[in-house]
């Protein structure tokens, strides 16, 4: 039988990822630093671990780790947020854990480069792929110029985040200084970028690269709806085609020789109908589900990556499929949104 364990179970990707394994037959060990986690209630857990923070006493769930490792004798482990991604995937790290299983996700360095706003949007840019204005603070002495430069709605960023954690919507250059610095307290030098109008759609990329950096899984999702309504994580989002973004992505992630898995999210500017390049983010994404629902199961098709060394191209899936992520986000989107009685598709 085979055996995978599964980390940072409070997700809802990780929910996802144990119910791809768990329905394959597989032994499935879920994990996480609280009890009070979704994935280790599921039926298709064997097993449920409680762990030390990785991210407050690394060492301790570094043993900690090492000692289920040895015990459990798993396959294949899955890290599932980017805080332990990349805490496991650090050279010293990845020797000591390899020891006694595969880990297939891009080196921590690289990871840490993809999921840096700054740097990739510099990095894409450079690569002649289109990306909102940006501008990267690295003087405080420079706000009052860019503030009269730039043209208005604009977003401040942080550097490194997830979800819509920090990003603040400034209307008029009056507020930008003062809102700039309260996100610069929490997050240091966070990035100014141009508000892309909404009308021409958000679009998600899941993409899986063989370790050579050849493309063998990709997916497309478009966002229906989001939690904060602005912008945030996806709440409802429907599978579809869209062959310009997905080639977008693919070549961006290509050219930085990435191995693993990886999601990139673009907006269609209205004002060109050009997709401009938002983020990346160099580990699993929220809206796992709906990839796997569609019929490109990504987990699945790492842990086959990861014991056969390589695997044949899966580029087809169903089109027009939805999934919600109901409560509390698609409820919450309902309650904060004015236009809530108007809403397509109906929340009801």
């Amino acid at each position: 039988m085979k055996r995978v364990l599964v980390l940072d179970g409070m997700w809802n990707k990780s929910l996802a990822a144990v119910r791809s394994f768990g329905r394959r037959g597989f032994y499935v060990a879920a994990g996480e630093r609280t009890r009070l986690a979704a994935t280790i209630f599921s039926k298709y857990c064997s097993r449920r671990w409680i762990y030390s923070s990785p991210v407050i006493s690394p060492a301790d769930f570094l043993n900690g780790l090492e000692a289920e490792l040895k015990a459990g004798k798993y396959d294949v482990i899955f890290p599932m947020e980017f805080s332990t991604q990349v805490l496991l995937t650090d050279t010293v790290n990845r020797q000591r854990i390899e020891r006694y299983t595969r880990l297939p996700f891009v080196d921590a360095d690289l990871a840490k480069k993809g999921n840096d706003k700054a740097y990739i949007m510099q990095y894409a840019r450079g690569r002649g792929i289109d990306v909102p204005a940006t501008y990267i603070v690295n003087d405080i002495e420079r706000l009052a110029a860019i503030a009269e430069e730039t043209a208005y709605p604009v977003l401040i960023k942080p550097r490194n985040s997830s979800g819509s954690r920090g990003i603040v919507y400034v209307k008029e250059k009056e507020e930008l200084l003062r809102l700039y610095l309260k996100v610069h307290k929490e997050y240091p030098f966070p990035i100014i970028q141009e508000y892309i109008p909404d009308g021409g759609g958000v679009y998600g990329v899941g993409l899986l690269f063989n370790f050579q950096s050849e493309l063998r899984a990709s997916f497309v999702y478009k966002r229906l709806r989001s939690h904060p309504v602005r912008g945030g994580p996806s709440t409802l989002r429907e599978s579809v085609k869209r062959e310009d973004v997905r080639e977008i992505a693919g070549s961006l992630m290509k050219s930085l020789q990435w191995t693993g898995i990886v999601h990139v999210e673009f907006k269609i500017d209205p004002r060109d109908r050009k997709p401009k390049l938002l983020e990346v983010n160099p580990r699993f994404w929220g809206s796992l589900q709906l990839a796997i629902e569609s019929g490109i199961d990504f987990p699945f098709l790492l842990f086959r990556l990861a014991l056969e060394g390589d695997i044949e191209p899966v580029m087809d899936y169903n089109v027009g499929v939805r999934c919600r992520w109901l409560i509390p986000g698609d409820l919450l989107h309902f309650i904060k949104n004015p236009e809530r009685l108007k809403l397509k598709p109906n929340f009801f």
